[in-house]
């Protein structure tokens, strides 16, 4: 993405948070950042296309930062999930991601309102997912209702914790908190064997092609940002530019340059801290994302 574009992106998100998505116009947009309306529509089709972009971006910098924690540690335990959590609500706390999805849902606009809900099922089948990681299959038929309750536990516990304490507060307290609670659901509902929705549900929410797809781009992502950290501890930032790239491409373009990515992955072989077996891993991924 270009620089001027991510300034745009950035200008807008502060507008929106200090007046509102709904009370911010175009032109207060245009004056703001200092670009004309025809750079805006070079940009952006619409006022809605630049919020969901400003969705996207914040939700790919929580998932690169969800899996820098990931990094060298074991998915199954419960102190890194703890961690990932937290970080969650910090980012979400910072950019008050809740605020404008709040004033998004009351809104009449059908294709706002469907990306909100659409992003807030995919945080609660990442939640599935990794408490899958931790809770093992034995205990999969009760997890889709423990990420679902975890997230209202752990969104109402916030609100009130923020409410009769200092804002400043850390929040850490109110994290671990949620998910001792969500542990001890997991373990009650596994000895009672109830449950109220099925995994299978995730299917449906999201087709077998488009989870499968999102679950490479989250492997492709982890990959990444594993690799850019070796190659940064061994000083060889260029081979980081040429992962950028790949990045850029794979994850953030809508018509992905096939022959750019794959010349860009051939130049990768001299990099020092990638070994055979992870660049063959990175190959096969790329592979499976542009099939």
């Amino acid at each position: 993405m270009n620089s001027r574009k991510q300034q745009v992106i950035k200008k807008s998100q502060q507008l929106f948070i200090e007046k509102g998505y709904q009370a911010t116009s175009i032109q207060d947009i245009l004056d703001y950042s200092g670009i004309s309306k025809g750079t805006f529509y070079n940009y952006f089709s619409s006022k809605n296309e630049l919020l969901i972009s400003i969705f996207k971006e914040l939700a790919e910098i929580l998932s690169d930062k969800r899996n820098e924690i990931m990094i060298g540690q074991d998915p199954a335990d419960l102190d890194v999930f703890t961690k990932q959590i937290e970080l969650s609500m910090k980012i979400n706390k910072q950019h008050r991601i809740f605020t404008l999805f709040e004033e998004v849902l009351i809104s009449n606009d059908p294709e706002l309102k469907h990306f909100v809900k659409e992003s807030q099922m995919k945080v609660v089948i990442w939640i599935y997912e990794r408490l899958l990681e931790i809770f093992g299959e034995e205990k999969q038929p009760y997890l889709l209702d423990s990420a679902i309750m975890f997230v209202g536990i752990l969104h109402q516990n916030m609100k009130y914790y923020i409410t009769w304490h200092d804002k400043d507060a850390s929040i850490h307290p109110v994290v671990q908190y949620s998910v001792k609670r969500m542990a001890t659901i997991v373990e009650d509902l596994a000895h009672t064997r109830e449950q109220l929705n099925q995994p299978s549900l995730v299917d449906k929410w999201f087709p077998n092609d488009q989870t499968d797809s999102n679950r490479l781009q989250e492997e492709l992502k982890q990959l990444l940002t594993s690799l850019k950290k070796s190659l940064i501890a061994e000083d060889q930032r260029p081979y980081v530019e040429l992962l950028d790239l790949i990045e850029e491409e794979l994850l953030q373009a809508k018509h992905p340059r096939a022959f750019l990515i794959q010349t860009t992955v051939n130049s990768l072989n001299q990099a020092k801290s990638i070994d055979s077996s992870q660049l063959e891993h990175l190959k096969q991924l790329i592979t499976n994302l542009l099939n």
